[in-house]
């Protein structure tokens, strides 16, 4: 097939590394955000989806708003345009150019976990499982017709970084099977279930600030689903930290109040819930890199001792 790919962040640019190791498919151009700051230094950084673009001579289109991309989009001869986690609307113009339509891989079972941060949102909620979901899309927010999906498990100790991972694997082989699936004509579509939807709202910098009247297992599910970004955060006998990584202990049993030290050790610093006791073991001091709490306390000893 002749495809054109539209896609920016890391899980993008592993599905079209896919795509360019597939001979028989050929990536015409290629759609990504614009260069953004960032780093230290806030300069502008190309996207991965750019970097591996550029790294196999690829033409790189990057329209900063959906009318640009419907003025800059180039989609005649194109089969299909591929979409993973792009981060612009695609204009109906854009929807309509290709002959078999825009693709979208969606890291979820949908239609649950609709919008931007599916990931996130699972680990979050809780779910055991999530997966992938092969999708013609529409005017809609992942509204589309589903040719393929498949599913993966959400483990107890998973984050948005190692599921996201398995995600890209497993996204790279359904969408190798759906694209053979159009070319031999055997494409069967299904409606999704509207009431079953639920939304995934963007993740913001504001939510990852810990709530620690919240029960310990929600806290420890938002502390995996915010790594790597935007990262949980919090203040403890007034010390800034970012929380990488923690555990539930003692749920149900209440030891002191919400948010307040009741242990530090080499073994982990632990803080009272809304609902128990949550031990953190991989935090990140402010301007500082991130460290496991054995660390932190060899260099600080009395740094969160409890009052």
């Amino acid at each position: 097939m002749n495809l054109a790919f539209a896609g920016t962040p890391d899980i993008a640019a592993v599905l079209l590394g896919a795509l360019i190791d597939t001979p028989q498919h050929r990536i015409r151009h290629v759609y990504t955000q614009p260069d953004r700051p960032a780093g230290r230094g806030r300069k502008a950084r190309p996207s991965p989806v750019k970097q591996i673009a550029q790294q196999f001579v690829i033409p790189v289109k990057q329209p900063a708003t959906p009318s640009e991309l419907a003025q800059d989009s180039d989609l005649e001869g194109v089969d299909a345009l591929v979409v993973v986690a792009y981060g612009l609307i695609l204009p109906a113009t854009v929807l309509s150019g290709p002959q078999y339509g825009c693709i979208n891989v969606h890291t979820s079972l949908l239609p649950r976990w609709r919008g931007a941060a599916p990931v996130q949102r699972a680990i979050q909620a809780g779910d055991r499982e999530t997966g992938v979901s092969i999708m013609l899309m529409d005017s809609g927010i992942d509204t589309g017709k589903i040719l393929l999906q498949k599913s993966c498990v959400i483990g107890n100790t998973d984050t948005a970084l190692s599921l996201s991972n398995r995600l890209a694997s497993l996204g790279s082989e359904c969408l190798l099977e759906a694209l053979d699936r159009l070319v031999a004509g055997t494409a069967e579509w299904s409606e999704q279930d509207d009431g079953a939807a639920a939304y995934a709202h963007k993740v913001t910098k504001q939510e990852a600030e810990i709530d620690w009247h919240a029960g310990t297992e929600q806290i420890e599910r938002t502390i995996r689903a915010f790594n790597p970004a935007p990262v949980a955060f919090t203040s403890l006998n007034d010390v800034k930290i970012r929380v990488w990584e923690a555990i539930t202990l003692d749920t149900g049993v209440q030891n002191g109040k919400p948010g307040e030290i009741i242990a530090y050790g080499p073994e982990g610093l632990d803080v009272t819930t809304g609902s128990g006791t949550l031990r953190i073991l991989t935090l990140q001091l402010e301007g500082k890199k991130k460290q496991g709490i054995r660390e932190i306390h060899n260099g600080y000893p009395r740094l969160f001792v409890p009052e």
